[in-house]
């Protein structure tokens, strides 16, 4: 049976404990569509591409990492924001957007999925909001290894910075574009820090560290969270659910 859409908001604000987060947009419904739903779609961005794919399965909602109306943007509903929100409102699809609410959560966020992704133990929280996480390798690897062995998890190379012969066993990480984290983790006792992203600053600061920096992808390191929690959703409520991952090179 169908769930209706104001109580499956109810439920994933209470399963990622929204209302306890600071944060740089809206999260649950963005886009109001259909008021009951049976088929979801999963992916991380709301382009104009993954609401299209959406539409396609005959989705009822499309739940998002990154959604609309971000802090700062400019407000008004023109272009490719038009064009994306009047796809959705035309097919009365749900948009639903949960940011750092599911980044943080303990099992279906992007940290915690990207760390099992890796066989990283997680251990500790640091950072702003707690967001960044620490832990370990099982086994110590060299840069090289824990390198080819990123690349071969998320199937994308990554931006290293570090000599491939230095041993990584304490590892800190933060999905997406935490690069400002850094700062912070590399007086962790770390060997090695993750992230989708690199800033200029960071190549110095590792060098001067001695702490090693990854950047495996803005979009591949935050894929695993909200197909996580389609998968919990569909399994929760009996929903029909399709995780779409939308190629991006960043």
């Amino acid at each position: 049976m169908p769930i209706a859409r104001q109580d499956l908001e109810n439920y994933i604000g209470q399963l990622l404990l929204v209302d306890t987060w600071r944060d740089y947009c809206p999260n649950g419904l963005q886009i109001e569509g259909r008021a009951n739903v049976q088929r979801i779609v999963t992916g991380v961005t709301a382009s104009l591409a993954l609401i299209d794919a959406a539409i396609d399965f005959n989705a009822d909602a499309l739940l998002v990492h990154h959604g609309f109306f971000w802090k700062g943007e400019n407000a008004c509903i023109t272009r490719s924001k038009k064009a994306r929100i009047a796809k959705l409102l035309a097919n009365d699809v749900n948009l639903l957007a949960y940011h750092l609410p599911l980044d943080a959560h303990p099992t279906l966020g992007n940290n915690a999925q990207l760390g099992q992704k890796l066989g990283l133990i997680g251990s500790a929280r640091f950072g702003d909001q707690k967001l960044g996480w620490l832990g370990e390798l099982e086994n110590a690897q060299t840069l090289a290894e824990f390198t080819l062995h990123i690349d071969a998890q998320l199937q994308r190379t990554p931006l290293v910075i570090g000599p491939s012969d230095q041993l990584i066993k304490r590892v800190a990480w933060c999905t997406g574009g935490a690069q400002s984290f850094f700062h912070e983790a590399a007086n962790l006792e770390i060997d090695c820090f993750i992230t989708g992203e690199a800033s200029e600053f960071v190549t110095h600061l590792a060098r001067e560290t001695g702490v090693s920096y990854i950047a495996a992808g803005h979009h591949a390191t935050e894929r695993y969270g909200i197909e996580a929690l389609g998968q919990h959703l569909a399994s929760q409520y009996g929903l029909e659910h399709i995780h779409l991952d939308l190629e991006n090179p960043v």
